[in-house]
């Protein structure tokens, strides 16, 4: 298991004294920033930062961030960037961790992240398998205190390149957050359509919030002219889903998404 880095943004600050809730709100998104460059594959984070600015979420996983990666972001720990510009909490899973370009620098890390509103209590990242010499994947996790109400925010980024890859790493995700979790979401970009096995893997747990709430196919991928849904908000099914949006956006090759929800103190 390879530890989740905090940035120092007061991600564990308590809830204040005596905010208590029965159920909380709340909005909750997914993006695939594409180490912040849009379609057109120029870079633009402060771009990226607007639209989850607009998107009003209060979390939001992240994938295909870049910590000190390189050239093509400047070498911008982009997790952090994002929290001091959002003022929000973050937590990052580094899937790629790489030596330094040069002696004495920070190491250059490629992987997913969750910002938060939020305080974060705990949080951990767990790579999960694959195959041969295929990119390492990861399950970002992040325990919340939302007004008193405990939430888990799971995050991923799934092989985009092989469906049988895909589905041992869904039976991984099952695994890691239980086959009846409770005030659990579950965000990320899938790498596949709905009704596929892996997505089935999930949705044998956990609901799909578009099949709840949304409106249409859902599309947000690509950006430019989309035509497939493989980015999801799945909920655990003690949780309410009230609505669904794929957000209009180009920031990014995908488009990001919202689902808003309730999650309830007490679970029967």
């Amino acid at each position: 298991m390879a530890a989740a880095t905090l940035t120092p943004t007061a991600a564990n600050a308590s809830d204040k004294p005596g905010d208590v809730a029965r159920e909380v709100s709340l909005r909750v998104a997914t993006f695939n920033i594409h180490h912040g460059a849009g379609p057109d594959d120029v870079l633009d984070l402060e771009h990226v930062a607007k639209v989850i600015e607009t998107m009003r979420a209060d979390v939001v996983g992240l994938q295909e961030v870049d910590r000190h990666w390189g050239e093509r972001s400047d070498f911008v720990d982009q997790a952090a960037w994002l929290a001091d510009r959002l003022d929000m909490r973050v937590v990052y899973g580094a899937n790629l961790d790489l030596d330094p370009a040069e002696p004495g620098q920070e190491r250059r890390q490629y992987g997913t992240a969750i910002l938060s509103r939020y305080p974060i209590t705990s949080w951990s990242n767990t790579y999960l398998p694959k195959f041969d010499d295929h990119e390492q994947r990861g399950l970002l996790v992040a325990n919340l205190r939302v007004r008193g109400v405990p939430v888990r925010i799971a995050n991923t980024h799934l092989q985009h390149n092989d469906n049988l890859e895909r589905q041992v790493q869904a039976a991984k995700i099952v695994e890691l957050l239980g086959d009846n979790p409770t005030r659990t979401v579950l965000t990320g970009d899938l790498n596949a359509v709905p009704g596929t096995p892996e997505i089935t893997t999930l949705t044998n747990v956990f609901n799909d919030s578009w099949v709840l709430a949304g409106e249409g196919d859902g599309f947000t991928y690509p950006a430019e002219n989309p035509d497939r849904r493989i980015d999801y908000v799945l909920t655990s099914r003690d949780i309410d889903v009230h609505h669904a949006e794929v957000v209009t956006a180009d920031a990014s090759d995908h488009l990001p998404y919202v689902a808003d929800i309730t999650v309830k103190r007490f679970v029967k």
